[in-house]
């Protein structure tokens, strides 16, 4: 399915139904199928799962779209009023946590409950070494970005410390799919170092964020990687702290990317959570 909304054509999955609505929201150079996994398991609930433009996206946005953070995650409330999503769960982990904050921060009217999985926080922005490279990538040109892509293509590579070697133990090739935009689209590397340069210029979005938290009333489920070493553990204990209705989970086995390397606990931790 396809939207277009004021910054360019947006991809999504929904599955329909009745049930609860879940909005999946992903990270840096991924796509909405790092929620594959969790999204097969959660039958009975609406899920639906936008591409945002952050880098493994297939349709190239508006030269003149917003693609700072905070324009991103206002293109994330134009999707939810677009498609007239209302008592959202909105679920994000890696980037994507850190959208929904900025959501959060100012209010986010469509949404009821939130799931906090592993993600940037504070003042890890960039996050880990991964988040750091990612930045310095992002002041190359358009056309040396794709140089520094290709390099991606060999598993060796990615599985480095300063690729997707500390955000996965077991999803190297959900990661393969994701970096194949890059390396194909001049338009989609323009966007990525257009989000990577914007992100670099707003190092203290997410303390300046984390500072209205508190205002949010809602049902906050943070769910953390016990393991990270890209989002420190102690961030999502802080976070859990700050927010009056936040509740904290930790998930043995797994780096950042919950979805990837433990979805059948994710999913279980998202069933019961917006069954209240």
């Amino acid at each position: 399915m396809q939207v277009e909304l004021s910054a360019g054509t947006v991809e999504y999955t929904d599955t329909g139904g009745a049930g609860p609505v879940v909005v999946f929201v992903h990270g840096l150079l991924m796509d909405g199928s790092l929620w594959d996994a969790p999204v097969a398991a959660l039958d009975g609930l609406r899920r639906v799962v936008p591409t945002l433009p952050l880098g493994a996206h297939r349709h190239p946005m508006r030269a003149d779209a917003d693609l700072s953070m905070p324009g991103v995650a206002r293109l994330l409330a134009e999707f939810l009023e677009r498609l007239d999503l209302r008592e959202v769960t909105l679920a994000g982990v890696d980037t994507g946590g850190a959208l929904i904050q900025l959501l959060m921060a100012d209010g986010a009217p469509r949404v009821s409950r939130v799931v906090l999985a592993s993600c940037d926080a504070f003042d890890n922005f960039p996050p880990g070494l991964t988040g750091r490279t990612l930045f310095l990538a992002g002041k190359l040109s358009p056309r040396l970005f794709g140089l520094f892509a290709q390099q991606l293509r060999l598993r060796a590579v990615r599985r480095l410390p300063i690729a997707f070697g500390r955000l996965t133990k077991r999803g190297d090739a959900a990661t393969a799919r994701w970096i194949r935009p890059l390396l194909t689209r001049a338009d989609v590397r323009r966007d990525t170092v257009r989000v990577l340069r914007a992100a670099a210029a707003a190092p203290g979005i997410l303390v300046e964020a984390a500072e209205r938290l508190p205002a949010f009333d809602r049902p906050v489920l943070v769910a953390w990687a016990a393991e990270d070493r890209v989002m420190p553990p102690e961030h999502g204990r802080r976070l859990a702290a700050l927010l009056p209705k936040g509740e904290l989970a930790e998930v043995a086995d797994s780096y950042t990317l919950l979805p990837l390397d433990q979805p059948a606990e994710f999913a279980r931790l998202v069933r019961e959570f917006t069954a209240g």
